[in-house]
């Protein structure tokens, strides 16, 4: 079985900040023309200069990743004369919100979660997009686990923290804190059926996976099922950068939704994860990149939100206030929350169809 690894474990750690300081995206996203823009709007887009997003999570096939990395292929960013610099995340979320905040970013994949931590502590950036309200952090157990609350006295696995999502669903099971030995625990999922713990957190579209894959099925929970909030394919954007520039922010919204849209077609998947695997090199697992994106858009389209596509829901912002409150350590009120949220890039470039609108007005 191949182990997924972060790639943070593989690459320097200065990858980061010298692609930042200097290694572009591909020349070709540079707008010159634009096909899909008028020329207003086109000299509008040109005027916010090099747009850079930064990746969550270096080039893996999640929501919020693989469909930039296809707007940039599929000429979408230069059709709305759009310079977009692609740079990679080490999946180091507190350097993502820095990056964002100071400017060195302009637009990233980051769950409204970590949107709600980041100004909670000081760090101003705005959400701006969202795919669903329900969220990846999962919990694993050994199907021979029925109820949550068979895990009182028994072992936790998790990589630093139990996500909050996780956290609401074992209180909601009956499970206080210290009923459950949370044990740090490295990266190979195979501890769980192998007995070395009795649980184990991860995420809905990597380690149920991969064991699915090695033929070790495990019984997977979702918080979403036990009516907690969460976030999937989230964006955020530096202040700053959505004041100057309105247009630029909505029409990167309008290219990545285009994107999105176009790759979770059966009929594209393949050559999306192309596009993934040309970006991302040696580290990219085709077979496990499109189960990857396939189950994340799956969650998508089986946990639709109330309101347009891409659109937040203000409802579940503030239910994640208070899940932020009790399980994530930060003071957040509902009231404060939805001011660090903005659905007017989104709500822009989507009709009340759902699809994208395309050409930009």
């Amino acid at each position: 079985m191949r182990i997924i690894r972060p790639l943070a474990l593989l690459l320097a750690a200065t990858l980061l900040a010298g692609t930042l300081a200097g290694c572009g995206g591909d020349d070709e996203s540079a707008g010159t023309t634009g096909s899909a823009a008028s020329a207003k709007r086109c000299d509008q887009n040109k005027a916010a200069g090099t747009v850079t997003y930064l990746s969550g999570y270096y080039w893996q096939a999640s929501a919020s990743i693989l469909e930039v990395i296809a707007a940039d292929r599929l000429g979408y960013f230069k059709d709305l004369c759009l310079d977009v610099r692609l740079q990679p995340g080490s999946g180091d979320v507190s350097q993502n919100t820095k990056l964002l905040a100071s400017g060195r970013a302009q637009v990233g994949g980051l769950s409204q979660q970590d949107t709600m931590t980041a100004n909670a502590n000081g760090l101003r950036i705005t959400g701006i997009s969202s795919y669903s309200n329900a969220g990846l952090d999962i919990l694993m157990t050994m199907p021979s686990i029925t109820d949550l609350a068979q895990l009182k006295g028994k072992t936790l696995g998790q990589k630093g923290l139990v996500p909050v999502g996780v956290s609401a669903m074992l209180d909601k099971a009956g499970l206080k804190q210290g009923d459950v030995k949370e044990v740090k625990v490295g990266y190979d999922p195979t501890i769980l059926p192998r007995g070395q713990v009795d649980a184990l957190v991860g995420f809905i579209s990597n380690e149920p996976l991969q064991l699915e894959a090695a033929g070790k099925p495990v019984k997977v929970w979702e918080p979403k099922d036990f009516g907690v909030p969460g976030s999937l394919g989230a964006y955020a954007a530096n202040p700053g950068f959505l004041k100057a520039h309105p247009t630029a922010a909505q029409d990167f919204l309008r290219a990545v939704f285009k994107a999105y849209q176009y790759c979770a077609e059966e009929a594209h998947v393949d050559e999306c994860i192309g596009f993934q695997h040309d970006k991302a090199g040696a580290e990219s697992d085709p077979k496990h990149e499109t189960a990857v994106w396939k189950k994340e858009t799956e969650v998508v389209a089986d946990n639709p939100l109330p309101g347009k596509f891409g659109s937040i829901d203000t409802g579940n912002v503030r239910a994640l206030a208070g899940i932020m409150t009790q399980y994530g350590g930060v003071q957040v009120s509902p009231d404060e929350a939805a001011g660090w949220f903005d659905n007017s890039f989104s709500d822009a470039v989507v009709g009340g169809d759902n699809k994208v609108v395309w050409p930009a007005p």
